[in-house]
């Protein structure tokens, strides 16, 4: 079992990426195959994205799936595996024994659904056409924009007299896969690491993410607690004033007792 990490760009639900019909239909055996395993994994919630039926060491039949967004995890391969073999037992589309396995399409992956084309806008990948293209069934190039049920291809194996840019009809692709260079693996490793984060904080592992905190006057300022001012103390009342003096000048006299003047 292989595993990969992606992530959609496009703006489609789940539902609409589950019923999206693949551009690539597997001949013979493998077709068999499809038509049982195709609606258990849309049942579940996953998309087939292709199925390899190889005779080397034994018969092995390859199912490639993954989620609506692209990801895919241990943890579905087995789901997926456990669910589908039963049903394989009973449907019997194959006439031998066989070992069964289900992985990711990987990161050198094919590219099956139009969605696909349109996630990988930018990237190199190698296309082998089922109908030929201006007389010319192999292009390599860089993926450009979809428009409707053809994509732009931006050629690096353009030779004298070509056309750099072509615009391929996608049902007549044959076979669509990305090359593997440092681009998509740094792409491929980035958006796995955001996953392996989503997944421990869905555990429990790691603390959500704090929410964007908006920079605001109140937050910028000073909000140290700020010392009040010591009062100031109050002066002392005067005791040589004209009222004090007459007091006194009464006191000797003995009209008055001495603090009367206060």
């Amino acid at each position: 079992m292989t595993l990969d990490m992606t992530e959609p760009t496009t703006g489609s639900t789940d539902a609409e990426l589950l019923a999206e019909p693949r551009l690539v239909v597997e001949p013979g055996v493998a077709a068999r195959v499809s038509a049982v395993a195709a609606p258990v994994l849309e049942g579940m919630g996953y998309r087939l994205v292709r199925i390899r039926i190889s005779g080397e060491s034994g018969c092995t039949v390859q199912i490639m799936a993954e989620r609506p967004d692209g990801t895919m995890q241990l943890e579905d391969c087995e789901a997926i595996s456990r669910a589908l073999s039963p049903v394989l037992d009973v449907a019997d589309p194959i006439d031998r024994a066989y070992r069964l396995e289900i992985s990711s399409p990987g990161i050198d992956r094919p590219l099956v659904r139009r969605s696909d084309f349109e996630r990988y806008v930018g990237h190199l990948v190698k296309v082998e056409m089922a109908v030929a293209h201006e007389g010319r069934k192999r292009f390599r190039g860089k993926i450009g924009a979809v428009e409707g049920d053809r994509v732009h291809l931006h050629r690096d194996d353009v030779k004298s007299g070509e056309k750099t840019d072509v615009l391929l009809t996608m049902e007549d692709i044959g076979e669509a896969r990305l090359v593997l260079t440092d681009e998509l693996i740094a792409e491929s490793m980035r958006r796995g690491k955001a996953q392996a984060r989503e997944m421990r904080r869905n555990l429990g592992l790691e603390p959500p993410a704090a929410p964007h905190a908006s920079i605001s006057e109140k937050t910028t300022k000073n909000t140290k607690p700020q010392k009040k001012p010591a009062p100031t103390p109050k002066k002392p009342a005067p005791t040589n004033t004209k009222k004090h003096r007459l007091a006194a000048d009464r006191a000797r006299r003995g009209e008055i007792e001495p603090d009367e003047g206060d």
